[in-house]
């Protein structure tokens, strides 16, 4: 089952990414600080156009594929993040990523973003769990995602961008 878009919460609205959110996408997907930890690192309008048009109509949520879903605010659509959803390729989890604004840091919008997130992946899939997998010099992530009930599972050695790093997997498991 694919999820309806758009979903709301209180603040934020999880819906489809498009081409009209240029300006916003490159605004913060060019911050050097909120890239450190990423897999994507920024790009030329051009691409980032050619990737908005891909996930604006891209088939979400089909295994061992990541997508992305914006993050707007929920007073006026603008975008102010996005959120990487992957499906494992045997369908037992769901890995997401998130991204916000450092506009918008601090309020409480990714938390409220992620948990959305993850209770619509529970919804729209028969996932056992969904995962985090962050940097472990990354604490505000660390934070957020203990915020939203996620556990730390597992820390491993990992390489990321060429320097060795460990990185913590954090999870939730489908309610009962």
């Amino acid at each position: 089952m694919t999820p309806v878009f758009p979903r709301s919460t209180a603040r934020i609205t999880l819906r489809r990414l498009s081409e009209s959110d240029l300006a916003d996408f490159q605004a913060y997907r060019q911050c050097e600080e909120l890239s450190r930890y990423q897999g994507w690192v920024p790009q030329p309008d051009s691409e980032a156009s050619a990737f908005l048009n891909e996930m604006a109509s891209a088939e979400l949520f089909q295994p061992g594929i990541w997508a992305q879903i914006g993050i707007a605010d929920g007073s006026n659509d603008k975008l102010i993040g996005d959120m990487g959803v992957c499906i494992s390729a045997d369908g037992q989890y769901a890995e997401i990523g998130f991204t916000l604004s450092d506009t918008y840091h601090g309020k409480g919008l990714a938390s409220e973003a992620v948990r959305e997130t993850i209770s619509m992946l529970f919804e729209a899939n028969d996932i056992q769990r969904v995962i985090g997998i962050t940097d472990s010099r990354n604490i505000p992530s660390i934070q957020l995602l203990e915020r939203v009930g996620m556990k730390l599972a597992s820390t491993d050695r990992a390489m990321f961008r060429g320097q060795d790093c460990d990185e913590h997997t954090y999870l939730v498991e489908r309610p009962l």
